[in-house]
């Protein structure tokens, strides 16, 4: 049965590979059930009932990529939206959470309608590249500051804006720790350093009293105080058009540029360089996207972590399915995400970090029109600690910069109306 529904021969693959690719694929990115609850409930939503939500979000995204799609590629709470969510959104411009969920739920009913109508290739091709690279190298720092922040690595100063925090405190040099247990790991190529990584900086916390120990099982937790809770009209608001634009625009470029350069390493693009089944696969994370919403959660997103499990052998979709059902295992073990200390997932971000900073390696250093725009991008995420202006200032500055330089060649109409939207949202909505 699975070798005719998952086609296993013709990918060139058998069950026990692909269970062994499943298994690789969830010890890479298990970290997600533990950090994000952490980082969303700092907006005041019940940690219970967001990790119940994750695991329910990123079981039910990887299940329908599995069988809809047939791809080994698992999707769960994107790492930097919900940094975006709780942090931008929520805390920095004092939007209720309900409201911010309602405003995931909306993109995500747009990512599904864009993925139908075909309107996502038009604004991907759209999109100058090196604002691409910039975006996924942005959210990296912001992710870099923010778990620096939780680390205590960095803290606020009235002369300085940042500085250097307490180096003595045994909290701050756990994570410093985590972040080269993680490292070390990830070059010796030890599948799933991300989770040993904040499980031994939990481990040594606990032995040195600094928290305290929960327990592993427990009965599944109520997801009732963050379920059915968005808030739809809220999220309607010309004020909130920016930040529901920015969950659909960082979403839209992770899961494609996700699902391409896996299945690219996987071999699974045709002659033409092109994702068979795109629209499916893309399916599975607009409905991952607004059920996640509907659950306590903020956008769902297809994981680069995807590429451990291919890297020994997953080609298939049920690849995806073994990782579905672990992440369902996962609603058992609520105690031991509660065990985890937020210096103990800060390693984590700072890892996802490294790895998402990579795309300024893709930028043409050599044209000053694209490095600058990009750079502009990059830096103004972490420093305004958001990354709707990120983008704004990205778009704006390459669109400004072009048409003063007379590269009028290079400026698509697409990238001029995006640019001309966030100036009036800057302007009129900021």
């Amino acid at each position: 049965m699975l070798e005719s529904f998952f086609k296993l021969k013709e990918h060139g693959t058998d069950v026990k590979t692909e269970v062994i690719a499943g298994f690789t694929t969830f010890l890479t990115m298990a970290y997600i059930v533990i950090v994000n609850p952490a980082i969303l409930s700092i907006t005041g939503m019940d940690f219970n009932a967001v990790f119940v939500a994750t695991c329910l979000a990123a079981a039910l995204g990887t299940a329908i990529m599995a069988l809809v799609a047939n791809y080994p590629i698992a999707l769960a709470p994107g790492m930097g939206l919900n940094a975006y969510f709780t942090f931008t959104v929520v805390k920095g411009m004092g939007i209720p959470w309900e409201t911010a969920l309602g405003a995931v739920f909306i993109s995500g009913i747009v990512f599904l309608a864009v993925s139908l109508f075909k309107v996502r290739e038009a604004i991907v091709n759209a999109i100058p590249q090196s604002l691409k690279f910039a975006i996924s190298a942005g959210v990296g720092l912001f992710l870099a500051i923010i778990a620096l922040k939780n680390a205590g690595v960095v803290v606020d100063h009235p002369a300085t804006l940042l500085t250097m925090g307490n180096m003595h405190d045994p909290k701050v040099l756990l994570a410093i720790l985590g972040f080269f247990i993680i490292v070390a790991l990830e070059y010796r190529k030890v599948h799933g350093s991300i989770i040993i990584g904040v499980l031994t900086v939990t481990a040594l916390s606990i032995m040195l009293g600094l928290s305290s120990f929960e327990g592993i099982f427990a009965p599944v937790p109520s997801i009732e105080p963050t379920f059915m809770k968005m808030d739809l009209e809220g999220a309607m608001t010309a004020g909130l058009l920016g930040v529901i634009f920015v969950f659909f625009f960082v979403d839209l470029f992770d899961t494609t540029g996700t699902l391409v350069g896996v299945s690219h390493r996987a071999g699974l693009l045709d002659k033409d360089g092109k994702l068979p089944r795109l629209k499916r696969a893309l399916m599975a994370d607009s409905v991952a996207i607004t059920a996640g919403a509907a659950m306590g959660t903020s956008s769902t997103t297809a994981y680069i972590e995807s590429a451990a499990g291919t890297a020994v052998g997953g080609r298939t979709g049920l690849t995806a399915l073994v990782v579905a059902i672990l992440f369902l295992a996962c609603l058992w073990i609520s105690p031991l995400a509660k065990t985890v200390p937020a210096y103990a997932t800060a390693p984590a971000l700072c890892y996802v970090a490294v790895l998402m900073t990579r795309g300024l390696a893709e930028i043409n250093w050599d044209d000053l029109t694209e490095s600058a725009p990009a750079v502009m991008t990059a830096v103004a995420m972490p420093f305004t600690f958001s990354i709707a202006d990120g983008i704004a200032f990205g778009f704006i500055s390459y669109a400004v910069i072009k048409i003063l330089a007379g590269r009028f060649a290079d400026l698509k109409p697409a990238v001029l109306v995006i640019a001309g939207l966030w100036v009036v949202k800057l302007a009129f909505f900021h």
